[in-house]
């Protein structure tokens, strides 16, 4: 009888060797770092703990042996999709793990290369910004499992590439190649060197601006896109109220004045 698949502490690494880029990666390259129930749920915690560290200013994740992500890891699903119950747990790890990459204020960047299928499409469209390389492909085979994506799922679809390339991507299940993904939408970015060294400079673009501005921003462009100003409102006020009144406010201020460039802490 399967069962489900212990998390091992190499499944995810996180390397911290930049203070400021956190790079994320899913390290099971012998099944094309296909996730397990475990996986879904620590990696959320990883969003979730990078996202309270002040000096991080971006989160980078990538997949190990030249791969993204296979998506979910099918062979534990006769342990822990067995039944309809079973999947709706499960599919509540998977969105709680894609809501927490979405929410996490640093800026998030998933660097692309190889397969990015399935679930592994929905971890990447999480992230703020997709960079692909020349070797990436994507694709969700949600129509040749007879699976229905869940809203989460959809959504951060729907958000990147529209309405209706999403529902080609989910009737066809066929697979994009990185400039067929990028003119869609599922890539952001397209390099042609390696996913890890665009993401990287993506990154780099970002390393001076202010924390704040890009919490904020983030939660506002989300509440605009969705359509939930009014409902987020109070956390849209308190954002910016903490943006104003911030040490970071006053010290932007200062070095406009002086013509230099600000440094900024988050605070």
């Amino acid at each position: 009888m399967a069962e489900p698949t212990p998390l091992s502490p190499e499944d995810i690494l996180v390397d911290r060797s930049d203070a400021t880029v956190a790079v994320v990666t899913l390290n099971r390259p012998k099944r094309r770092n296909a996730m397990s129930l475990a996986m879904w749920q620590e990696l959320g915690r990883i969003f979730e703990r990078l996202g309270e560290e002040r000096e991080v200013r971006a989160i980078i994740l990538t997949g190990a042996g030249g791969g993204f992500c296979a998506g979910a890891d099918i062979s534990e699903f006769e342990a822990v999709r067995k039944t309809v119950a079973d999947g709706h747990a499960y599919e509540a790890a998977n969105d709680a793990c894609l809501n927490a990459i979405g929410a996490c204020p640093k800026a998030t960047i998933a660097a692309v290369s190889g397969p990015c299928y399935g679930g592994g499409a929905g971890i990447a469209l999480s992230c703020d910004f997709r960079v692909a390389d020349p070797t990436a492909y994507f694709a969700i085979p949600a129509a040749r499992l007879s699976n229905v994506y869940g809203i989460d799922e959809t959504r951060v679809l729907v958000e990147a590439a529209g309405v209706a390339v999403a529902k080609e991507v989910l009737f066809a299940g066929r697979r994009y190649d990185v400039d067929e993904a990028h003119r869609v939408g599922l890539a952001t970015h397209r390099t042609d060197d390696d996913a890890m060294n665009g993401a990287r400079a993506l990154a780099a673009s970002m390393a001076n601006s202010a924390p704040l501005t890009i919490k904020g921003a983030k939660l506002v462009i989300e509440a605009v896109a969705r359509a939930e100003t009014d409902k987020r409102q109070a956390a849209i006020l308190a954002v910016g109220d903490e943006a104003m009144a911030s040490a970071d406010y006053k010290e932007g201020v200062a070095a406009f004045a002086a013509k230099r460039d600000p440094v900024f802490r988050g605070e």
